[in-house]
């Protein structure tokens, strides 16, 4: 039985509901968003973002998977903004789901021209916000100068090296978890 005395405020509502405000003019700006992501990172641009995340996943036990979005699809463009995306993705895709809570998911919206990182449990607790910041504003001014290719690759080896200096302790034998080729949607 709950009792409520007159200092006491019960909150029924949970955490993780995030105030997304629906937007019709999010809607169609991804509903009349022509497919370039396949454009702008061709398969030599994948393989060498592929390469980059080994590279950025060697000496410690972190993940980090990349997604490329050309726009959110209609169908949750009007509820969803990025970073609802993202997470959307980040769950969807299992990149939480690693023995050391060590998933870092890359995620570019190229209709938006945002950027977001979403971090597992276990790296949020080490690190600070401004880091991941910092990151997304890297990427996000290269992309700006059309450099596609270099911004996912600079991006991806910055994640990597705040990874290796958290998860540096752990040397045992890493398996790799989440593929290291970057989804393109």
């Amino acid at each position: 039985m709950v009792i409520k005395s007159e200092t006491t405020k019960i909150v029924t509502q949970p955490k993780v509901i995030v105030a997304n405000q629906p937007s019709f003019k999010r809607w169609l700006k991804h509903f009349f968003y022509m497919p370039e992501s396949k454009r702008f990172f061709n398969q030599q641009d994948q393989h060498a973002i592929t390469q980059a995340v080994t590279e950025a996943e060697q000496g410690h036990v972190g993940e980090i998977q990349v997604v490329i979005e050309g726009h959110i699809p209609a169908n949750q463009a009007y509820f969803l903004d990025i970073q609802a995306r993202a997470q959307q993705l980040f769950a969807d895709l299992g990149v939480w789901d690693t023995e050391y809570n060590s998933g870092v998911l890359l995620y570019i919206n190229l209709c938006e021209r945002a950027v977001e990182i979403v971090i597992d449990r276990g790296i949020k607790k080490a690190t600070h916000q401004a880091d991941w910041q910092e990151i997304c504003l890297c990427i996000t001014q290269n992309l700006q100068q059309q450099k596609y290719r270099e911004a996912v690759m600079h991006g991806v080896l910055q994640i990597g090296e705040i990874l290796n200096h958290y998860y540096a302790s752990y040397t045992h034998e890493k398996s790799n978890e989440i593929s290291n080729h970057p989804i393109i949607l």
